[in-house]
């Protein structure tokens, strides 16, 4: 933190003047009550975890600026309150774009205090194309089916054929839903939540969101400042790097923690026998993924799919003895079945994925502008690629269908915001999904903001984790609006939980940790 935080202790602030203007999409007067909404009719969907959640629809227009035309349908969930003090609607959001938040509002619920969590209605939502939500997008069932073509393009014909992938993926999103894709963005996803707010009756809304759900929360601020009561970001986007930046940026920070998986690796030889210089068991990682290249472990997991296996471990280290085990059965062992154990647990994409991916290309490539022109890509990739080669290309094909992308983008919106109430900030200062300077420039960006650091820490979402430290101060931001104040980047730092042991495999599991790693966001 202190070497990182240095570096920016001025460049944030100036970072401000970069931003673009709020796009005309958002730029409608806040005062404004969307169309009437229906109050929200809760029937019961407990499940064994979460025994007193409730679901519900609401009806939204696709276009807010034409309110009485078409309409969609987002779901919704809560975990009601119980004591005699309300404090209103707590809304969560677990990023993506293209996470379900239907489940992580009973998880939210259960993790925090009992005497805090009672005292608000914890409101979770699929947003629009999301989910439950209606309609839910899938523009290419099957996208991610192994075995993908190898993401590093070492050959004009690899390159063509991961191409043609992200080129058909953005023709089928246009063919199945070009009616629906210009309504697909942050800003419109904003103003559902606002919907929300008014069908739940309520003034004003208090908001915690993860990762993507940081940006989506700073643009809700933005828009209706009034209208905020609390505002909680964890894991917190960079706003002046919607998106191409941000994804350049993430390969830099994704390649740190990874070699900082092989030194964990390195410190536990005796359990993995991959040795104890971490630079040459990074060297056996690579020679795997060579060997992958040439014959996919069970027929399924090649080079891009061990990628897609081993990117979660830069999100969450409770998955490190999972992946280890796996890396050493193949390196020692020449057993590829837990290797595609592995994959099927981590890597593999479903239909819910699908649909998240989805949304989130939905989202991204209509939030912002992308380069048109793929020289620059793969001069920008290939950069970054000398330097951090271990996520470059497989996050590059990744987005690659921004290239191709049907509808006009729109631009990002400036979140400098002096109009809210203090809001409260969470960040690790090793996390790659949301590096920390992206906090360090928000923090300033939100006057009266108050950023918690979690030193050491390389995790991506970290509250409600099972680090007390965190929760003791979101819980005091949810009980009464307390908010650390310190001196320098950070208002208060807590310590880094300790890195999981070789035999936590199985028993990470269970962790809180990993059941919130399970309901973030889609890569995301």
């Amino acid at each position: 933190m202190r070497k990182r935080a240095a570096a920016l202790c001025g460049a944030a602030v100036v970072m401000a003047a970069t931003f673009t203007a709020v796009p005309a999409e958002a730029s409608a007067p806040r005062t404004a009550e969307p169309v009437h909404a229906a109050k929200p009719r809760w029937k019961n969907c407990a499940t064994e975890k979460y025994p007193t959640l409730q679901c519900a629809s609401l009806k939204v227009p696709l276009d807010h600026r034409r309110p009485r035309g078409q309409r969609i349908t987002l779901a919704l969930s809560r975990v009601p309150h119980t004591a005699k003090t309300y404090q209103g609607p707590l809304l969560v959001n677990p990023g993506g774009p293209g996470g379900s938040g239907l489940t992580l509002a009973g998880f939210v619920a259960s993790s925090l205090p009992e005497k805090v969590a009672a005292q608000y209605d914890v409101i979770g939502f699929d947003p629009r194309g999301v989910g439950a939500s209606r309609p839910a997008l899938d523009c290419r069932p099957g996208h991610f089916d192994p075995v993908r073509p190898d993401s590093l393009p070492t050959t004009p014909a690899i390159e063509k054929a991961n191409l043609a992938r992200a080129k058909s993926f953005a023709a089928a999103c246009a063919e199945k839903y070009g009616h629906l894709l210009p309504y697909l963005d942050t800003t419109s996803a904003v103003r559902d939540m606002d919907a929300i707010r008014q069908a739940l009756g309520a003034k004003r809304i208090n908001y915690l969101g993860y990762s993507y759900g940081t940006y989506l929360g700073a643009v809700y601020a933005k828009l209706f400042p009034e209208r905020v009561r609390r505002l909680v970001l964890d894991s917190v986007v960079d706003p002046t790097e919607v998106w191409y930046d941000a994804n350049l940026n993430q390969d830099m920070a994704f390649n740190d923690r990874h070699r900082a998986f092989m030194a964990w690796v390195a410190r536990h030889d005796s359990t993995y026998r991959l040795g104890t210089d971490p630079e040459r068991i990074e060297a056996k990682w690579y020679t795997m993924r060579a060997a992958l290249a040439k014959k996919p472990a069970g027929g399924t997991v090649g080079p891009a799919e061990l990628e897609d296996t081993f990117v979660p471990g830069g999100y969450y280290n409770g998955y490190w003895p999972h992946l280890a085990e796996a890396f050493a059965a193949y390196v020692n062992d020449r057993n590829p079945e837990p290797l595609v154990e592995a994959y099927d647990d981590l890597g593999a994409v479903d239909a819910s994925g699908d649909n998240g991916y989805s949304v989130y290309a939905s989202v991204q490539c209509r939030d912002a502008d992308w380069p048109g022109d793929w020289r620059q890509w793969r001069e920008d990739n290939w950069a970054v690629y000398e330097k951090a080669p271990f996520m470059a290309w497989n996050n590059a094909w990744y987005n690659a269908p921004c290239t191709f992308w049907p509808t006009h983008s729109l631009k990002p919106v400036n979140i400098a915001n002096g109009k809210l109430p203090p809001a409260l900030l969470f960040q690790a200062t090793g996390d790659a999904a949301t590096p920390f300077e992206g906090a360090v420039t928000v923090h300033h960006l939100l006057a009266r903001s108050s950023l918690v650091v979690e030193e050491g820490g390389g995790n991506h979402g970290i509250t409600l984790s099972g680090n007390a430290c965190l929760d003791k101060h979101l819980a005091a931001h949810l009980s009464d609006g307390t908010v650390p104040r310190g001196y320098g980047e950070a208002d208060a730092v807590c310590a880094a939980l300790p890195d999981p042991k070789p035999a936590a495999a199985k028993a990470s599991a269970s962790s809180k940790g990993s059941t919130l790693h399970g309901l973030l966001g889609f890569r995301g």
